[in-house]
């Protein structure tokens, strides 16, 4: 027995700096370099989606990619299998990375999914929301309309769909937040590809509405509006194509 417990401790014992070492190594410079290169990249190209700069199709070149950040095709292509997972980019074997191109069903399941989340979120804020967050989305509500004002497109696009992430952050919910933030990075693809008129004025309108809702804490009011604001605004995407038929295409009119 008391040679089976030494030679058990002759094989456990020498994994422990091996583990040791392994985890120094993830830690190195290099690693936490790469890891926060990648991250900035993954923000950089979710941000330029949000804002409205990058179409749909963009051809995402890692050469290109790794000039601008500095770094090795391994940490762009990261970088671009995250966003992969978040649905902003399609990975085609032997043509690269593209930008997403959601197709209508998609965008349909994405402005359901807000609208189930959002709904849920707007009513158990309405239970809680104080003063002083009420004042904090004023301030945001008036920076909104002063984007609005001057025809700053993207700052416009990026504050209106930040509104969103800020209510859901109100209720200390990281994770719905996060959620959230990505839902409205793909619903940015979805408007760059099939939104119509839509105006931005309306939109920063229908958020003072939710706000004033918020304000009198009536969740059945701001609950509605939620729902009301979510549909106008998929209701201005051109997501039902008017010619579905070939023959109807080619007939002269």
């Amino acid at each position: 027995m008391a040679r089976s417990r030494a030679n058990l401790k002759m094989i456990v014992l020498p994994a422990k700096p091996r583990a040791r070492r392994a985890a120094v190594a993830s830690a190195s410079p290099e690693n936490v370099a790469a890891a926060s290169t990648t991250q900035r990249i993954v923000d950089s190209i979710t941000t330029a989606v949000v804002e409205r700069r990058l179409m749909p199709g963009t051809k995402l070149a890692e050469a290109q990619i790794g000039a601008m950040f500095k770094c090795s095709r391994t940490v762009v292509r990261q970088a671009l299998n995250r966003l992969k997972s978040d649905h902003l980019v399609t990975l085609e074997p032997a043509r690269g990375a593209f930008v997403a191109q959601p197709s209508v069903e998609e965008a349909r399941q994405v402005f359901e999914v807000r609208s189930l989340l959002e709904s849920a979120m707007i009513k158990a804020l309405c239970t809680q929301i104080d003063d002083g967050q009420i004042a904090q989305l004023r301030v945001h509500l008036e920076q909104e309309q002063a984007a609005v004002g001057r025809t700053d497109v993207t700052g416009r696009t990026r504050l209106l769909a930040d509104f969103h992430v800020v209510l859901a952050r109100m209720l200390g919910n990281e994770v719905l937040a996060k959620l959230l933030a990505d839902l409205l990075a793909r619903c940015s693809l979805v408007a760059l590809m099939y939104q119509s008129s839509h105006s931005a004025e309306h939109s920063q309108q229908e958020h003072v509405d939710i706000v004033d809702a918020l304000e009198r804490r009536d969740a059945r009011a701001a609950v509605r509006l939620m729902e009301a604001h979510l549909g106008n605004v998929e209701r201005n995407l051109r997501l039902n194509p008017r010619v579905t038929d070939l023959s109807q295409a080619l007939l002269p009119t």
